[in-house]
């Protein structure tokens, strides 16, 4: 082979094949390695498919998307988290069917049980009454939230893939059930950036009771870590942060973060940049948290209608999440998350003891939720707030071990309210015993895509290249579910 001789000189180099394919080999490299630098590298990859471009409102400078692909009917999610997964049967869902055939086995062919410990037909101990002007049926377990109704679009006919906790609560959270994946708050604060300069944009309230499965339920995966879930602890709120660091220590070091990022130049990595963009984050939460967490300010009247004065202490205690998810919205983060309070037994997963253990979630939860959706109606809020109410599955129709149920993903309730949802309605639902789901099934992936659509963002096109192809959310699979639109 010829010497290669470059074009702008007549100096000769004698590269060998050899050689020369070994330093072509760096810009190859260099190519994959501009994929898997920073959250910048990330954005500009999205603009390159063609997917930042939308006709609506421009968003943060830290957004993926250059803007939205049509136009939002919510800007932020408040999620309430029902670790263990309530009975469809015994709040949203009601089956007289139970009541008559009570005791019986049960006159349908049924899967394989998680437990496999299959009793007879269990009624439900609670009476349903309907409630406001479209007289939805809500179980007495929830008289608070049923005097919402009309802002609920209640969805009989969800399903998942999969039966067990962990895996459960990872397909839930991040549309897939091995652990690793992004959260769909991480997707959310990626696709559209933070509307807070001094609060994450993804925000876990931590109840006490972190889900099976782990902190990996609201983390990055293969995004910037900037996008994980940041934790506040049960005590009011308080951020899982490291004690407050003197300003002029703090600026030297971050001095010292950005000399080093500098001096990496263009091979900076998404890991740096995250750590120097927490840390800066965290600088500036020592001076935002401490009144976000004050509610004295609040009224009388506002801590009565979320629980803040209830006998029950779980009542007061997720009265004060409920409250803290509203002061956080209202400060501009885009994603909350709410875990469950530790009620001294097993979350909403009552194997046995369902009268009971139902009974103590549903009073915790009940009036500062309702609480919560009445005051951000009364704010203005909750037509641009996405309230969803989910557990990872339901719950059987027989019981199971002594008065429990065992679980059941072939269909079960969950509800959303505000952001474009379409309240006073029922979507969907299961045969007569509550088990499968038979009209209008809605699937994880389907409520993902729907969600996103209310945020303004097309599922199909918020897209990250990893691993040789364009993951989302949805992975290959869901579709917006017209029927809970407004």
């Amino acid at each position: 082979m010829d010497p290669v001789t470059p074009r702008s000189t007549h100096v000769r180099i004698p590269w060998s094949r050899r050689e020369l394919l070994s330093r072509a080999a760096h810009g190859f490299g260099a190519l994959a390695w501009s994929v898997l630098c920073g959250e910048r590298s990330s954005a500009r990859s999205v603009s390159a498919f063609g997917l930042a471009r939308g006709p609506n409102t421009d968003l943060p400078e830290d957004a993926a998307l250059g803007a939205l692909h049509h136009a939002p009917r919510a800007e932020r999610v408040i999620f309430l988290y029902m670790d263990g997964g309530p009975s469809q049967v015994d709040t949203f869902d009601p089956k007289p069917r139970l009541r008559a055939e009570h005791g019986q086995p049960i006159g349908m062919r049924i899967p394989k049980t998680q437990f496999d410990d299959v009793g007879a037909v269990l009624g439900s101990p609670w009476e349903f009454r309907p409630g406001g002007a479209s007289g939805i049926e809500v179980s007495d377990l929830f008289p608070h939230v049923r005097k919402q109704v009309d802002r609920l679009c209640v969805v009989r006919s969800m399903v998942s893939k999969f039966p067990e906790h962990t895996a459960a609560n990872y397909f839930l959270h991040t549309g897939h059930n091995p652990a690793g994946r992004p959260s769909m708050g991480a997707w959310t604060t990626y696709g559209l950036g933070s509307l807070a300069k001094d609060l994450p944009g993804f925000v876990v309230l931590d109840g006490g009771l972190v889900p099976p499965g782990g902190v990996e339920c609201f983390g990055s995966g293969f995004l910037s870590p900037r996008h994980q879930g940041s934790l506040f602890r049960a005590d009011l709120g308080v951020p899982n942060t490291a004690p407050a660091v003197p300003a002029a220590r703090e600026a030297a070091r971050r001095t010292l973060t950005g000399q080093l990022e500098a001096a990496r130049g263009a091979s900076a990595d998404q890991q740096l940049e995250a750590a120097l963009h927490n840390a800066e984050l965290a600088f500036a939460m020592q001076a935002a948290v401490p009144g976000l967490v004050d509610l004295t300010g609040e009224s009388e009247a506002t801590r009565r209608l979320y629980g803040l004065d209830a006998e029950y202490e779980p009542t007061r205690l997720y009265g004060q999440q409920c409250l803290l998810a509203r002061r956080l919205v209202e400060r501009g983060v885009r994603f909350v998350e709410l875990t469950c309070r530790s009620l001294g037994r097993d979350r909403w997963d009552q194997h046995k003891g369902l009268k009971e253990g139902h009974g103590d979630n549903a009073r915790a939860v009940d009036q500062p939720i309702a609480g919560l959706l009445e005051d951000l109606a009364t704010r203005g809020l909750l037509e641009s707030t996405l309230v969803v109410f989910a557990g990872e599955f339901g719950r059987t129709p027989m019981s199971q071990g002594e008065g429990g149920r065992d679980h059941n993903p072939h269909g079960f309730s969950i509800w959303l309210a505000g952001g474009g949802v379409r309240g006073g309605h029922v979507h969907g639902a299961t045969d007569d015993y509550g088990y499968f789901a038979v009209e209008d099934k809605v699937t994880v992936h389907d409520l993902h895509a729907t969600m996103l659509h209310l945020l303004g963002v097309d599922h199909t096109r918020l897209t990250v290249p990893f691993s040789g192809r364009d993951m989302r959310l949805t992975d290959v699979h869901g579709e917006v579910v017209r029927g809970v639109l407004a």
